[in-house]
């Protein structure tokens, strides 16, 4: 397999680990948002929320929850962003599920992503659509 991920599980590429147990490991991200940022996977092999077992995600989930943690208070953070990217178009660039956790700091600069309401109607029609796809 040719994933650079599952080459940082198996200790062929060299990481900067913060985090490991039998499920998940957690390394700090070579092109950080901010010094701290933090990416979680599952050791086993998904490449995207849609691919991740359930037992995997729940332990990606968790060690994240502990992590998130121990980041704001190693770095002196004022909150810190979970985040996950799904496929290309939502910005995913190595092709195994991870989530990111970004310390963030007064003054940072970094901004949300832009929103905007829904149009009349809009916002039922979309969740029939969500509710549908459920079943």
């Amino acid at each position: 397999m040719d994933c650079i991920f599952c080459k940082i599980i198996a200790g062929e590429i060299p990481s900067y680990k913060v985090y490991e147990d039998d499920k998940t490991l957690a390394f700090l991200d070579i092109r950080p948002v901010n010094p701290g940022h933090t990416l979680v996977i599952p050791k086993a092999h998904a490449k995207n929320i849609f691919d991740v077992s359930p037992e995997d995600w729940a332990a990606v989930t968790e060690s994240a929850r502990i992590i998130a943690a121990a980041i704001e208070k190693g770095v002196n953070a004022d909150g810190v962003n979970v985040m996950m990217n799904n496929r290309e178009h939502a910005g995913q660039l190595v092709d195994h599920a991870h989530v990111h956790l970004i310390p963030r700091f007064k003054g940072d600069g970094l901004k949300l992503w832009p929103q905007k309401p829904y149009p009349e109607g809009e916002a039922e029609s979309t969740a029939e659509k969500i509710r549908n796809a459920l079943t």
